[in-house]
């Protein structure tokens, strides 16, 4: 436990599905949170659940919706105060269309946020603190980043991006002995809100679509 350090985890996308259980599990390793999404009402309930719990940690909440880019610095300047020990890059959304049919404006916001956003945080994050002893940056992609879904080609090769950009850092990292840990997950199909978004449906049936699938997350 790391009670009382006064080191933060930093997590973005946590208002619900895998952004939402990453929070939990830090917390039951004793680590104090930021915690950051569009929807402060999620986020609140989160807080209140965890210090429910854990009331010894410390639960910071940031209302930002990050597929702005001039949000993206502000929210990593509002930062400067605390001491980062870990920073996970979890927002992030899908969409399951045709290159042809695909809204732009939507794939617009998609690319900002599951792309831009995430090498703007990284950066700024490796450049602070990729000399400080046990820190760690983890990217969210997927396993879409390693393969080819026909109805997703513009998610799959935004998660590409994801996957290289990371594998790629962590290589850099490595030759620079710098102390700093470079991490990708990329999960499975995971059942959480994130199938209803990308089609842009109010009900998404998991078991009809994925033969296997993780286990059910939180529902905001």
């Amino acid at each position: 436990m790391d009670q009382g350090t006064g080191k933060y985890t930093v997590i973005t996308g946590a208002s619900s599905g895998i952004g939402y259980e990453t929070a939990k599990a830090f917390a039951e390793w004793g680590k104090n949170l930021v915690i950051a999404a569009r929807r402060k009402n999620n986020l609140e309930r989160l807080k209140w659940e965890i210090l429910g719990i854990y009331p010894h940690l410390d639960i910071v909440i940031r209302s930002v919706d990050l597929s702005i880019p001039e949000n993206v610095y502000q929210f990593y300047e509002g930062l400067r105060d605390y001491e980062i020990e870990t920073w996970i890059n979890n927002a992030g959304v899908g969409n399951y269309d045709s290159v042809a049919d695909q809204d732009l404006n939507k794939i617009r916001m998609m690319l900002n946020l599951n792309i831009e956003a995430l090498t703007i945080l990284s950066s700024l994050y490796v450049r602070d603190y990729k000399d400080v002893e046990g820190t760690q940056l983890i990217n969210i992609s997927s396993c879409g980043g390693y393969t080819i879904v026909p109805a997703a080609v513009t998610y799959c090769a935004a998660k590409f991006y994801v996957s290289t950009f990371t594998e790629g850092l962590a290589r850099e990292l490595e030759e620079a002995c710098a102390k700093m840990k470079a991490r990708v997950l990329a999960p499975a199909a995971t059942k959480t809100e994130f199938g209803m978004v990308a089609n842009n449906v109010s009900e998404y049936d998991y078991a009809k679509f994925f033969g296997t699938y993780h286990t059910e997350m939180h529902k905001s």
